[in-house]
């Protein structure tokens, strides 16, 4: 990478990274003309694909009538209109929406209303949100009281009222003799545990990912850990959030992961996918029953500058419309299939790849020191920097994370746009080989036949 000048921003750390040139279907282009396919979507955003032209002329067009407009003086047909689809697509009774700028914020907005909900239904004593051990549901103070991830909160701990957490479904980690179907059970009855270790009469909510996103690496537990987990929380009274930041908007061959289930949360989560990268968009969707009664006692006493934007809610229209009339849930299942596959059979040749997991084109694969045991490699090698490293220098962009709590281990999510297909499959396959080999070689891991 040529030398640049040096930059006024920082975020995360001093790395730098190229000049983005432009952007078109599953490809990105450096400034310099280098290509790069787009393996993880960014981070699990660009599910249409980017610079999409039917996309770019809706926001194009708003931007002609009004790019803002304060929700308390305004109202927008955009944003009315995307409201209306997204209800559309909810299960019964999720009705009600409010707009937030990104995943964070949906959220946290998901978290005070059903505070709110409590305090209006004269529930005060209500206010424990249980949530699992690891997770990641945002970067606000109060998206990471419900986080499971001790390098994410550690540092803000005393600022953090901290919430309890029950174990994640890890169950390709257990060594027991238990059915799927028993292991289900047996971490869905730890959410029954973990109530009453609190107190029934003190939990308000469960917040969970249907899969898991970032913290666990596209984490799929057993079906039946879904069906008990709901009807706990409907026994206990509790409210079920749905954390579909990542996983909605087709990412997993359905428009909601919840649909996989037949889930009927109360609350669902939704950005990253939902706007596509078009524009800072996110929302939550709460039932009418939850609603009602906080407009009913002086109203919902939270709120964005940019909620409902009008140019954000044009791009979410128009990228949700391409999602429908292009089946690109339909195409996520069909190439998210080929591609678990594909991340399958790398097992053979690599033995330090534990296991390969998800659903749709929202996938995973994790590494390991032992298959049978499934110990994680060193954490002091930094595997899933490297591997990163190693695959953009090739033209191949992966996103990584710590699996472990986010201390060790190693995933690595291969999530391409929607819009993939068998050719892009191929070539992503290819490179993430020479990756893999490359990475061998430099910590002399074992490798099986090719």
């Amino acid at each position: 990478m040529p030398s640049r000048d040096r930059s006024n921003l920082f975020y995360q750390s001093r790395q730098r990274r190229p000049l983005i040139g432009e952007a078109r279907g599953v490809y990105i282009w450096d400034a310099d003309g280098k290509r790069y396919l787009d393996g993880s979507s960014g981070a699990m955003v660009a599910n249409i694909g980017h610079s999409n032209e039917r996309v770019l002329a809706a926001m194009a067009a708003q931007m002609k009538k009004a790019t803002f407009a304060y929700r308390l003086h305004f109202e927008n047909e955009p944003a009315e209109k995307l409201a209306r689809l997204t209800a559309s697509k909810m299960p019964e009774g999720l009705n009600r929406v409010f707009f937030v700028s990104g995943g964070s914020e949906a959220v946290e907005s998901a978290l005070k209303l059903a505070r709110q909900y409590a305090v209006a239904t004269d529930q005060p004593q209500r206010w424990k949100i249980i949530s699992r051990m690891p997770s990641y549901h945002g970067s606000t103070i109060g998206a990471l009281a419900v986080t499971g991830m001790e390098n994410m909160t550690a540092p803000f701990a005393p600022m953090i009222r901290e919430m309890p957490k029950i174990p994640a479904p890890t169950c390709y980690l257990d060594r027991d003799d238990l059915s799927d179907t028993e292991r289900g059970l047996r971490y869905a009855e730890m959410l029954r545990d973990e109530i009453e270790r609190q107190g029934p009469e003190t939990v308000l909510a469960f917040i969970m990912e249907p899969v898991g996103g970032a913290s666990t690496g596209a984490l799929v537990a057993p079906d039946s850990y879904y069906t008990r987990v709901a009807e706990i929380c409907r026994e206990y009274g509790i409210l079920l959030i749905l954390d579909e930041v990542m996983t909605g908007a087709g990412r997993t061959g359905r428009f909601l992961a919840a649909e996989h289930w037949d889930l009927k949360p109360d609350i669902i989560a939704l950005s990253k996918g939902f706007a596509a990268g078009y524009a800072p968009l996110g929302a939550m969707v709460a039932h009418e029953r939850l609603v009602e009664p906080v407009l009913e006692r002086g109203g919902f006493v939270h709120g964005y500058t940019y909620a409902g934007n009008p140019l954000a809610c044009a791009a979410g229209l128009a990228v949700l419309e391409e999602i429908e009339t292009a089946d690109l849930a339909g195409n996520a299942a069909a190439k998210g299939d080929r591609l678990k596959q594909e991340l399958r059979g790398l097992m053979a040749r690599y033995p330090f790849i534990g296991d390969v997991r998800g659903k749709g084109l929202l996938l995973a694969f994790e590494l390991v020191a032992d298959r049978k045991t499934m110990a994680p490699l060193p954490k002091e090698i930094d595997a899933h920097i490297h591997l990163v490293e190693e695959a953009y220098a090739r033209g191949l962009i992966l996103y990584s994370r710590r699996t472990r709590g986010g201390l060790e281990g190693d995933h690595f999510m291969v999530c391409p746009p929607l819009i993939v297909e068998d050719s892009h499959i191929e070539e992503i396959m290819d490179k993430l080989t020479q990756s893999l080999d490359a990475l061998a070689e430099r910590f002399d891991l074992p490798r099986g036949s090719v």
